[in-house]
């Protein structure tokens, strides 16, 4: 009876045990248009630890990687995967997103080069605090994107880039779009695509592609056709790590090879059957798709593994973590 006190009174304040190795902190940083908000997840440590900036995906996707699309918790997961190996995170809301919404209320200001801004701001802002030994920067889809472009100015102690696109964004678009329009939509969208290409914004749109091609898209959209991730990425010299899961419905493992043929120094951890939020899920798209909305699924245990093994290697994590 007694041992079974024990087992019970263990399991009860397992959950208390692990919350009081976690410091969960609100953050700010100032940027010239307001403040963006964000949260620590910060391992209790008598030493400086490494700090991951966790740069969140394309859209209104918030600090845990939700969107109005799907709530998944991806980043959120992420950052408590990464504090049980020794890794502390700072993650945020883009500005116009979640409590950093008054900074772009109008998303017709919004470009690449603010949100490049924003990751160089959190940066020096965590890359001064004594908490902190060294900086990785770690984006998520197009999230990977914004890590490299940030990079030659912060100059972290690591990248990785987590199922980010390794061609022009509007290739990889009409990619996605092919099967999934009647061929008169799909026809426009590819117009649409070719006239922001070429700088050139349109009023009207139809209906059926205003999620996608809203006029007040099209600013950010021509921002961001005029960045290739490849050349991008080619561009970094910190060490790097690619990742992309074989199952993932968004982006594909050609890209992530694009990735390595701009910098064949970098390492490509293939993860087997990981989707694009970053869990294991079935090869079939719906099977794939409930994990968009799938928030209790665990982060896959593979991903957490390469980048505490690709951190150790390189001196980042001591290796005791």
């Amino acid at each position: 009876m007694r041992f079974f006190l024990l087992i019970a009174l263990l399991v009860m304040f397992a959950p208390l045990a692990q919350a009081q190795t976690w410091i969960n902190q609100r953050m700010t940083v100032q940027v010239p248009d307001g403040r963006l908000h964000g949260s620590l997840l910060l391992p209790k440590s008598d030493a400086p630890l490494p700090v991951a900036l966790l740069i969140a995906g394309s859209g209104p996707t918030d600090r845990d990687g939700n969107n109005p699309l799907g709530h998944n918790d991806s980043l959120k997961r992420l950052a408590q995967a990464l504090a049980k190996r020794g890794i502390a995170s700072l993650r945020y809301d883009k500005r116009g997103v979640g409590q950093s919404q008054a900074v772009a209320p109008d998303e017709s200001q919004l470009k690449v080069g603010d949100y490049v801004d924003d990751a160089v701001a959190w940066s020096r802002l965590l890359q001064a605090d004594p908490r902190f030994s060294a900086l990785v920067l770690i984006g998520h889809s197009e999230g990977g994107l914004i890590a490299s472009l940030a990079e030659p100015t912060v100059k972290p102690a690591a990248l990785i880039c987590l199922a980010g696109s390794g061609r022009p964004i509007d290739t990889l678009l009409r990619e996605q779009l092919q099967g999934r329009l009647p061929p008169p939509l799909l026809a426009h969208a590819h117009y649409l695509i070719d006239e922001l290409n070429a700088g050139r914004r349109h009023q009207q749109v139809p209906a059926p592609l205003e999620v996608l091609f809203r006029s007040s898209v099209q600013p950010y959209l021509i921002s961001l056709f005029q960045n290739d991730p490849a050349t991008a990425f080619g561009n970094t010299t910190a060490p790097a790590l690619i990742v992309q899961g074989t199952h993932d419905i968004q982006v594909s493992s050609r890209d992530a090879q694009a990735l390595k043929l701009a910098r064949p120094e970098a390492e490509l951890a293939l993860i087997k059957g990981m989707g694009h939020v970053l869990r294991i899920t079935p090869q079939d798209r719906a099977g794939q798709m409930a994990s968009y909305n799938s928030p209790e699924l665990p982060i896959a245990h593979e991903l957490t593994e390469q980048i505490s093994r690709f951190l150790t290697e390189h001196g980042v994590l001591p290796a005791s973590s």
